[in-house]
């Protein structure tokens, strides 16, 4: 259960850190221009280029890239040059002007990135709008909503819906811990991301727990969670080594015996299982000092 732990929180910050490090730069600065882009970076929807044309004052222009990735130009109407770098866009803006002139000279530069506004909701720490920048990718949506909120078992599936109506599922699972790249897909301006959070479900617990009855848990929620939901102070006299579990449709009427305590000291999750919508716990009571041994490691993990 530890190791889980520990390397569920790496794979979580090592989405942050990723989605991060592009705007570390900028950060520094203070301001999202105060660097010019890489010159090997595309230009992007939104982007501010400057394009100029050596001895053609009226060709040389600064030029905002509209949302479909075109822009307007003299002489050449509509130019697409998203997802061009700017020196392949220049290139195409010299081979066009070559109609009109004589060896034309074209530099492209990108002068300030544009800005996405992409609605962040589901299972983040702080679901709402963010701006991102224009070429911005689902770990820079996630990241700028603080991360994921709590997840259980494998980590969740994402849904992505561009302002056109298309909707991509991207597998979260796969993006951190099969480090699979083709997950972390580009997020368009006002794009609608939702991180899928994990469902409520609800057991009981009975026994000696401060507040024995219906107890609303997450599913993927290991028997630890919901023993701790259901509190084991030390009045309660818990005894966890003897906790038993009735399973909804188990093929036999036989409560399985749990021994808490092994899961709990050593951190062994075969002492310490999944449970099913509609479970039955019973945790007996002790007698003392035994009873409060578990219920002591218990309340060092869940601080209770």
């Amino acid at each position: 259960m530890a190791m889980r732990s520990l390397a569920k929180t790496a794979a979580l910050s090592l989405l942050v850190a990723f989605a991060a490090l592009p705007l570390a730069s900028r950060a520094a600065t203070g301001a999202a221009a105060a660097a010019p882009p890489a010159a090997s970076s595309t230009i992007n929807p939104g982007d501010q280029i400057g394009v100029q044309v050596v001895g053609e004052t009226t060709l040389t222009q600064n030029i905002t890239v509209g949302p479909d990735g075109m822009i307007s130009y003299p002489l050449l109407g509509s130019v697409k040059v998203a997802g061009l770098t700017a020196s392949q866009a220049s290139d195409s803006i010299r081979t066009g002007l070559q109609k009109y002139l004589k060896h034309p000279v074209v530099a492209v530069s990108v002068i300030q990135e544009g800005q996405s506004n992409v609605l962040v909701m589901g299972n983040v720490k702080t679901p709402g709008k963010y701006p991102l920048r224009s070429n911005a990718h689902l770990s820079d949506a996630v990241a700028a909503a603080g991360g994921l909120g709590p997840t259980n078992g494998e980590y969740p599936e994402v849904r992505v819906t561009s302002p056109d109506g298309h909707v991509d599922v991207v597998s979260l699972q796969k993006m951190l811990v099969g480090s699979d790249s083709q997950q972390n897909i580009p997020i368009a301006n006002n794009s609608l991301v939702y991180v899928v959070g994990p469902q409520s479900i609800h057991v009981e617990i009975l026994g000696a727990v401060d507040r024995p009855g219906d107890i609303e848990i997450s599913e993927g929620d290991r028997l630890s969670a919901a023993i701790a939901r259901a509190g084991v102070s030390a009045s309660a006299k818990s005894d966890l080594n003897h906790v038993t579990i009735k399973h909804v449709g188990a093929s036999t009427g036989k409560p399985v015996e749990i021994n808490m305590y092994n899961a709990l000291k050593g951190g062994d999750d075969r002492y310490d299982p999944i449970l099913q919508k509609g479970d039955t716990v019973f945790v007996p009571q002790g007698k003392q000092p035994m009873a409060n041994i578990g219920g002591w490691l218990l309340g060092r993990l869940f601080g209770i």
